[in-house]
């Protein structure tokens, strides 16, 4: 596929690792779907991550940053829906009864 990925980090808020560690992640589970994944240096505080040009996570809109297992599941739920993220999935979903 031809998808692509853009993580927004704030450069003076020194987010380039955060953001590195994240695209790491996204490239080693979604390594087939992805064409590009993208790092945008910025300022004001910003971490969003886009795909396709959609955002899908806003540090300011969404509280905070993401758990990696969340970013995936928004991720895949734009790139592959209907993937089974194994550990994920299940760590990510479960609930107690």
């Amino acid at each position: 596929m031809d998808h692509h990925v853009e993580i927004h980090y704030c450069t003076r808020c020194r987010w380039l690792l955060r953001a590195g560690w994240m695209a790491q992640e996204l490239l080693s589970t979604f390594q087939n779907e992805l064409a590009r994944l993208s790092l945008v240096p910025g300022t004001g505080g910003v971490f969003e991550v886009h795909v396709d040009g959609e955002r899908i996570w806003s540090r300011a809109g969404d509280g905070g940053f993401p758990e990696i297992a969340v970013l995936k599941q928004r991720v895949r739920d734009r790139i592959a829906p209907g993937r089974d993220l194994g550990h994920v999935d299940r760590h990510a979903g479960s609930a107690p009864d």
